[in-house]
């Protein structure tokens, strides 16, 4: 009497071998444009507001500081909350989370590009 339990074919009902692709849906790809050489979903334009240089060097800096304040996990997880909110329970918690970061989303209040973390647009 043999334990051992029966493998499954990698061959197919019809004795062809069966791919990997086999297991996968078929999705159909979206149509190029011919005029434009590209998908048929174009980006959308955007306004945005004549600042001068230093103003938009001074604003990367601080998006990247705060970038850097989302990547860091001794302040505890950012999803579901605000920068603000997350840095004041780092603080409540004694981690003495970076000063600068504070008074750059005070400047920022109501401004979604400084209050929300890297992952505000996942869904939780």
């Amino acid at each position: 009497m043999s334990w051992r339990r029966s493998q499954p074919s990698p061959l197919g009902a019809m004795g062809r071998k069966r791919l990997i692709t086999d297991s996968f849906q078929v999705v159909k790809r979206q149509h190029r444009d011919p005029d434009t050489k590209e998908g048929s979903l174009q980006p959308e334009a955007v306004l945005v507001p004549a600042e001068s240089p230093t103003d938009s060097s001074l604003h990367s800096a601080q998006l990247e500081m705060l970038k850097q304040f989302d990547l860091s996990w001794e302040y505890g997880p950012c999803t579901g909350i605000t920068r603000l909110q997350r840095w004041e329970r780092a603080e409540s918690l004694g981690l003495s989370p970076p000063l600068m970061v504070r008074e750059t989303l005070l400047e920022h209040v109501g401004d979604p590009s400084f209050m929300h973390c890297l992952w505000h647009d996942y869904p939780l």
